[in-house]
Protein backbone atom coordinates (compact mmCIF):
# COMPACT_ATOMS: atom_id res chain seq x y z
CA UNK A 1 0.00 0.00 0.00
CA UNK A 2 1.38 3.36 -1.02
CA UNK A 3 1.63 6.39 1.25
CA UNK A 4 -1.19 8.06 -0.68
CA UNK A 5 -3.50 5.08 -0.19
CA UNK A 6 -2.55 4.85 3.50
CA UNK A 7 -3.43 8.55 4.01
CA UNK A 8 -6.83 8.14 2.38
CA UNK A 9 -7.75 5.05 4.39
CA UNK A 10 -6.61 6.36 7.80
CA UNK A 11 -9.64 7.69 9.74
CA UNK A 12 -9.45 11.41 10.44
CA UNK A 13 -10.09 12.51 14.02
CA UNK A 14 -12.49 15.38 14.48
CA UNK A 15 -10.92 18.35 16.24
CA UNK A 16 -13.00 20.51 18.54
CA UNK A 17 -11.75 24.04 19.07
CA UNK A 18 -13.14 25.89 22.09
CA UNK A 19 -12.93 29.67 22.02
CA UNK A 20 -14.44 32.18 24.44
CA UNK A 21 -17.41 34.05 22.95
CA UNK A 22 -16.88 37.59 21.78
CA UNK A 23 -19.38 40.42 21.74
CA UNK A 24 -23.03 39.46 22.33
CA UNK A 25 -23.16 36.11 24.11
CA UNK A 26 -24.82 33.23 22.28
CA UNK A 27 -26.80 30.82 24.44
CA UNK A 28 -26.02 27.85 22.17
CA UNK A 29 -29.08 25.98 23.40
CA UNK A 30 -28.69 23.55 20.50
CA UNK A 31 -25.79 22.03 22.42
CA UNK A 32 -28.24 20.78 25.02
CA UNK A 33 -29.85 18.55 22.40
CA UNK A 34 -26.45 17.29 21.26
CA UNK A 35 -25.59 16.39 24.86
CA UNK A 36 -29.03 15.02 25.74
CA UNK A 37 -27.57 11.63 26.69
CA UNK A 38 -25.30 13.31 29.22
CA UNK A 39 -28.29 15.19 30.67
CA UNK A 40 -30.15 11.88 31.02
CA UNK A 41 -27.14 10.21 32.63
CA UNK A 42 -26.54 13.01 35.17
CA UNK A 43 -30.23 13.25 36.00
CA UNK A 44 -30.46 9.51 36.59
CA UNK A 45 -27.24 9.60 38.64
CA UNK A 46 -28.70 12.31 40.92
CA UNK A 47 -31.86 10.25 41.35
CA UNK A 48 -29.94 7.09 42.27
CA UNK A 49 -27.66 8.74 44.84
CA UNK A 50 -30.42 10.86 46.39
CA UNK A 51 -31.42 8.29 48.99
CA UNK A 52 -28.33 6.10 48.84
CA UNK A 53 -27.33 4.62 52.22
CA UNK A 54 -30.58 5.74 53.86
CA UNK A 55 -32.75 3.42 55.91
CA UNK A 56 -36.07 4.64 54.53
CA UNK A 57 -35.00 5.27 50.93
CA UNK A 58 -37.63 6.83 48.68
CA UNK A 59 -40.02 7.00 51.66
CA UNK A 60 -38.45 10.38 52.40
CA UNK A 61 -40.29 11.70 49.33
CA UNK A 62 -43.49 11.06 51.31
CA UNK A 63 -42.24 11.88 54.81
CA UNK A 64 -40.81 15.32 53.97
CA UNK A 65 -43.99 16.90 52.52
CA UNK A 66 -46.20 15.31 55.20
CA UNK A 67 -44.03 16.65 58.03
CA UNK A 68 -43.94 20.09 56.38
CA UNK A 69 -47.71 19.95 55.95
CA UNK A 70 -48.21 19.17 59.64
CA UNK A 71 -45.94 22.05 60.68
CA UNK A 72 -47.73 24.50 58.38
CA UNK A 73 -51.11 23.24 59.53
CA UNK A 74 -50.14 23.86 63.15
CA UNK A 75 -48.75 27.36 62.46
CA UNK A 76 -51.26 28.70 59.95
CA UNK A 77 -54.23 26.51 60.80
CA UNK A 78 -54.26 26.01 64.56
CA UNK A 79 -52.39 29.13 65.68
CA UNK A 80 -53.07 31.78 63.02
CA UNK A 81 -56.49 30.39 62.02
CA UNK A 82 -55.95 31.33 58.37
CA UNK A 83 -58.99 30.88 56.12
CA UNK A 84 -58.81 28.04 53.59
CA UNK A 85 -62.08 28.75 51.77
CA UNK A 86 -63.86 25.72 53.19
CA UNK A 87 -61.15 23.29 52.07
CA UNK A 88 -59.72 20.98 54.77
CA UNK A 89 -56.48 22.52 56.03
CA UNK A 90 -54.19 19.50 55.52
CA UNK A 91 -55.09 18.99 51.87
CA UNK A 92 -55.13 22.76 51.26
CA UNK A 93 -51.52 23.05 52.41
CA UNK A 94 -50.28 19.73 51.04
CA UNK A 95 -51.43 20.78 47.56
CA UNK A 96 -49.30 23.92 47.81
CA UNK A 97 -46.35 21.87 49.06
CA UNK A 98 -46.31 19.82 45.85
CA UNK A 99 -44.90 22.62 43.66
CA UNK A 100 -43.02 24.16 46.58
CA UNK A 101 -41.06 20.98 47.44
CA UNK A 102 -40.26 20.50 43.75
CA UNK A 103 -39.08 24.10 43.52
CA UNK A 104 -37.06 24.16 46.76
CA UNK A 105 -35.29 20.87 46.04
CA UNK A 106 -34.47 21.92 42.48
CA UNK A 107 -33.25 25.30 43.71
CA UNK A 108 -31.02 23.76 46.37
CA UNK A 109 -29.57 21.15 44.01
CA UNK A 110 -28.93 23.52 41.11
CA UNK A 111 -27.52 26.24 43.35
CA UNK A 112 -24.77 23.88 44.57
CA UNK A 113 -24.44 21.86 41.37
CA UNK A 114 -21.31 23.53 39.98
CA UNK A 115 -19.29 22.85 43.13
CA UNK A 116 -20.54 19.30 43.60
CA UNK A 117 -19.53 18.51 40.00
CA UNK A 118 -16.16 20.27 40.04
CA UNK A 119 -14.41 17.05 39.03
CA UNK A 120 -16.29 16.91 35.73
CA UNK A 121 -15.91 20.61 35.02
CA UNK A 122 -12.13 20.68 35.39
CA UNK A 123 -11.46 17.52 33.36
CA UNK A 124 -13.70 17.35 30.31
CA UNK A 125 -15.59 19.70 28.02
CA UNK A 126 -19.37 19.79 27.78
CA UNK A 127 -21.93 22.61 27.98
CA UNK A 128 -21.86 23.63 31.64
CA UNK A 129 -25.58 24.35 31.45
CA UNK A 130 -26.07 20.57 31.50
CA UNK A 131 -25.20 20.44 35.22
CA UNK A 132 -27.83 22.77 36.73
CA UNK A 133 -30.41 21.51 34.23
CA UNK A 134 -29.96 17.87 35.25
CA UNK A 135 -30.05 18.89 38.93
CA UNK A 136 -33.43 20.53 38.41
CA UNK A 137 -34.90 17.61 36.47
CA UNK A 138 -33.93 15.03 39.11
CA UNK A 139 -36.61 16.33 41.49
CA UNK A 140 -39.46 15.24 39.23
CA UNK A 141 -39.36 11.68 40.60
CA UNK A 142 -39.96 12.87 44.17
CA UNK A 143 -42.78 15.06 42.87
CA UNK A 144 -44.41 12.04 41.25
CA UNK A 145 -44.33 10.08 44.51
CA UNK A 146 -45.73 13.03 46.48
CA UNK A 147 -48.44 13.47 43.85
CA UNK A 148 -49.65 9.91 44.41
CA UNK A 149 -49.97 10.71 48.13
CA UNK A 150 -52.01 13.75 47.15
CA UNK A 151 -54.42 11.56 45.19
CA UNK A 152 -54.83 9.36 48.26
CA UNK A 153 -55.58 12.42 50.41
CA UNK A 154 -58.18 13.60 47.91
CA UNK A 155 -59.90 10.22 48.10
CA UNK A 156 -59.84 10.38 51.91
CA UNK A 157 -61.29 13.91 52.03
CA UNK A 158 -63.73 13.07 49.19
CA UNK A 159 -62.45 15.81 46.88
CA UNK A 160 -63.45 15.19 43.27
CA UNK A 161 -60.93 15.69 40.48
CA UNK A 162 -61.91 18.00 37.63
CA UNK A 163 -60.72 18.47 34.06
CA UNK A 164 -58.50 21.28 35.34
CA UNK A 165 -55.97 18.63 36.37
CA UNK A 166 -55.00 18.35 32.68
CA UNK A 167 -53.02 21.60 33.00
CA UNK A 168 -50.85 20.03 35.72
CA UNK A 169 -47.95 19.18 33.34
CA UNK A 170 -47.78 22.84 32.27
CA UNK A 171 -47.66 23.93 35.92
CA UNK A 172 -44.86 21.45 36.61
CA UNK A 173 -42.89 22.89 33.68
CA UNK A 174 -43.51 26.41 34.98
CA UNK A 175 -42.21 25.37 38.40
CA UNK A 176 -39.06 23.94 36.84
CA UNK A 177 -38.58 27.12 34.80
CA UNK A 178 -38.66 29.24 37.96
CA UNK A 179 -36.26 26.88 39.75
CA UNK A 180 -33.86 26.71 36.79
CA UNK A 181 -33.86 30.49 36.30
CA UNK A 182 -33.02 31.22 39.94
CA UNK A 183 -30.72 28.20 40.10
CA UNK A 184 -28.62 29.47 37.19
CA UNK A 185 -28.01 32.75 38.99
CA UNK A 186 -27.15 31.01 42.26
CA UNK A 187 -24.95 28.29 40.74
CA UNK A 188 -22.84 30.86 38.89
CA UNK A 189 -22.63 33.15 41.91
CA UNK A 190 -21.73 30.21 44.14
CA UNK A 191 -18.58 29.67 42.10
CA UNK A 192 -17.55 33.29 42.71
CA UNK A 193 -18.77 33.65 46.28
CA UNK A 194 -19.07 30.56 48.47
CA UNK A 195 -21.31 32.58 50.81
CA UNK A 196 -24.19 31.66 48.49
CA UNK A 197 -24.12 28.12 49.89
CA UNK A 198 -24.81 29.51 53.36
CA UNK A 199 -27.41 32.01 52.21
CA UNK A 200 -29.38 29.50 50.12
CA UNK A 201 -31.14 27.65 53.01
CA UNK A 202 -32.14 30.93 54.68
CA UNK A 203 -33.36 32.38 51.38
CA UNK A 204 -35.44 29.26 50.67
CA UNK A 205 -37.01 29.36 54.14
CA UNK A 206 -37.87 33.06 53.81
CA UNK A 207 -39.27 32.46 50.32
CA UNK A 208 -41.56 29.78 51.77
CA UNK A 209 -43.26 32.27 54.10
CA UNK A 210 -43.49 34.85 51.30
CA UNK A 211 -45.38 32.34 49.13
CA UNK A 212 -49.01 31.22 49.60
CA UNK A 213 -48.10 27.76 50.87
CA UNK A 214 -49.56 27.90 54.37
CA UNK A 215 -52.22 30.46 53.48
CA UNK A 216 -54.19 31.75 50.51
CA UNK A 217 -53.04 34.77 48.50
CA UNK A 218 -56.58 36.11 49.03
CA UNK A 219 -55.51 37.01 52.58
CA UNK A 220 -53.03 39.54 51.18
CA UNK A 221 -54.42 43.12 51.12
CA UNK A 222 -55.86 44.07 47.73
CA UNK A 223 -53.46 46.98 47.25
CA UNK A 224 -50.51 44.57 47.57
CA UNK A 225 -51.83 41.84 45.29
CA UNK A 226 -49.88 42.96 42.19
CA UNK A 227 -46.67 43.31 44.19
CA UNK A 228 -47.25 39.91 45.75
CA UNK A 229 -47.73 38.35 42.30
CA UNK A 230 -44.17 39.38 41.37
CA UNK A 231 -43.14 36.33 43.37
CA UNK A 232 -43.22 33.78 40.52
CA UNK A 233 -44.23 30.99 42.89
CA UNK A 234 -47.44 32.83 43.80
CA UNK A 235 -49.16 32.10 40.50
CA UNK A 236 -47.75 28.57 40.37
CA UNK A 237 -49.00 27.57 43.82
CA UNK A 238 -52.44 29.12 43.41
CA UNK A 239 -52.78 27.49 39.98
CA UNK A 240 -51.92 24.13 41.55
CA UNK A 241 -54.70 24.61 44.10
CA UNK A 242 -57.13 25.52 41.35
CA UNK A 243 -56.15 22.50 39.23
CA UNK A 244 -56.37 20.01 42.13
CA UNK A 245 -59.07 21.44 44.39
CA UNK A 246 -61.01 23.88 42.25
CA UNK A 247 -60.00 26.68 44.63
CA UNK A 248 -59.53 29.94 42.71
CA UNK A 249 -59.41 33.60 43.66
CA UNK A 250 -60.62 36.46 41.49
CA UNK A 251 -57.04 37.46 40.73
CA UNK A 252 -55.78 33.98 39.80
CA UNK A 253 -55.56 34.67 36.07
CA UNK A 254 -53.58 37.86 36.59
CA UNK A 255 -51.33 36.15 39.14
CA UNK A 256 -50.48 33.35 36.74
CA UNK A 257 -49.71 35.78 33.89
CA UNK A 258 -47.48 37.97 36.05
CA UNK A 259 -45.71 34.96 37.57
CA UNK A 260 -45.15 33.44 34.12
CA UNK A 261 -43.65 36.68 32.78
CA UNK A 262 -41.38 37.05 35.82
CA UNK A 263 -40.33 33.39 35.52
CA UNK A 264 -39.34 33.85 31.87
CA UNK A 265 -37.41 37.03 32.66
CA UNK A 266 -35.51 35.27 35.44
CA UNK A 267 -34.79 32.28 33.19
CA UNK A 268 -33.52 34.30 30.22
CA UNK A 269 -31.42 36.61 32.39
CA UNK A 270 -30.07 33.58 34.29
CA UNK A 271 -29.09 31.89 31.02
CA UNK A 272 -27.15 34.92 29.83
CA UNK A 273 -25.47 35.46 33.20
CA UNK A 274 -24.51 31.78 33.43
CA UNK A 275 -23.09 31.76 29.90
CA UNK A 276 -21.13 34.94 30.58
CA UNK A 277 -19.55 33.45 33.71
CA UNK A 278 -19.05 30.03 32.15
CA UNK A 279 -15.59 30.80 30.81
CA UNK A 280 -14.25 31.33 34.35
CA UNK A 281 -15.74 28.26 36.04
CA UNK A 282 -12.83 25.89 35.50
CA UNK A 283 -10.32 28.41 36.88
CA UNK A 284 -12.30 29.51 39.93
CA UNK A 285 -13.96 26.31 41.02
Amino acid sequence: MTKTELATTTPQKEMLTIRPPKGWISLNLRDLWLYRELITFLTWRDILILYKQTLLGASWAVINPIVNMLVLEFIFGNLAQMDTGGIPGPIFRYTALLPWMLFSKALSSSGRSMLTNRGLITKIYFPRLVIPLSSVLSGVVDFGISFLVMIGMMIYYKVTLTWAILVMPLLVVMTLIVALGVGLWLSALNVLYRDVGYILPMMTQLWLFLSPVGYSSASIPENLQLLYALNPMTGVIEAFRWAMLGDATATLGLQVVISAVVALIVLVSGLYFFRRMERTFADMI
